[in-house]
C-alpha cells in the first residue's frame, strides 16, 4: 500500500508518495494551478493516485504557530473537501508547522539557488510531511 502526501499553497501542490512498506517518503512533483483554485490539479493528481495505488492521502494541516487556525488551515480544510468529493481514499491531516522551513534548510544545504529551491520547495515539504505521518505510525521519534 502506498500513501500519498500533499503540501497545499496558494498556487502549488507539493506531492510526494511512500514506498510500498510506507516507510520512506519520496517527492514525486509539484503541480501548479490558478491562485486558490487547486481544483485544477485534480486531473493530474488522479493520474498520480492511479500510477501509485495510492490508498490513503496525508495533507499538511498549516496551523499558526500558537495552534491556531488562519486563512491557509481553511483553504487546506476546502480542499479536502473537494478531494473527498473526487476520490474514495482516506484523507488524514497531519500538522506542517515549520514543513517548509526544514523544506528550505534542506535546499539550501543542498547548495541549490533560490530559483530552484523554489520550484523544490512544495515538493520536499509534503515529503517532509509524509515522513512525519510514517514515522509517528511506526511509532519513530523526530529529533
Amino acid at each position: 500500500m502506498r500513501i500519498l502526501g500533499l503540501d497545499l499553497g496558494s498556487k502549488t501542490l507539493g506531492v510526494s508518495v511512500s514506498d510500498e512498506t510506507m516507510t520512506i517518503a519520496s517527492g514525486i512533483t509539484t503541480l501548479r494551478f490558478e491562485e486558490n483554485k487547486p481544483e485544477e490539479a485534480l486531473e493530474e493528481l488522479k493520474k498520480i493516485i492511479e500510477y501509485y495505488n495510492v490508498k490513503q492521502i496525508v495533507i499538511g494541516l498549516p496551523k499558526n504557530m500558537n495552534n491556531t487556525y488562519g486563512d491557509a488551515v481553511l483553504r487546506t480544510k476546502n480542499f479536502i473537501k473537494i478531494l473527498e468529493d473526487n476520490f474514495s481514499i482516506p484523507i488524514y491531516e497531519q500538522d506542517e508547522r515549520l514543513s517548509s522551513v526544514s523544506a528550505n534548510k534542506v535546499l539550501i544545504s543542498a547548495d541549490l539557488s533560490r530559483r530552484k529551491r523554489k520550484k523544490s520547495v512544495d515538493m520536499v515539504a509534503a515529503t517532509i510531511i509524509l515522513q512525519n505521518y510514517l514515522d509517528i505510525r511506526k511509532g519513530i521519534k523526530n529529533g
